[in-house]
């Protein structure tokens, strides 16, 4: 794993782990890492780093808004037959 040194102006008033949630949430967001690998490296278990995630406006769910509403669709027109 890299080692990355940032110098952070004080006015942002924030920590190391704020910091690190910052960049490991951006990096899941845009797929570049996996929810294991950015939740190790926001050092938090998956579980706790998924409910985090709603902190930041991050889904879970890779969906594409207008993939959703197909689904949705397809979803209301499936029928069971008995």
């Amino acid at each position: 794993m890299k080692t990355l040194v940032l110098n952070i102006p004080d006015n942002l008033d924030l920590d190391d782990r704020e910091a690190t949630m910052l960049l490991a949430t951006k990096l899941y967001e845009q797929g570049k890492l996996t929810l294991g690998q950015a939740a190790e490296l926001a050092g938090y278990s998956k579980r706790t780093f998924m409910e985090l995630l709603s902190r930041y406006n991050v889904s879970i769910f890779d969906y594409d808004p207008s993939e959703l509403a197909n689904d949705i669709k397809n979803a209301g027109n499936y029928h069971i037959r008995h």
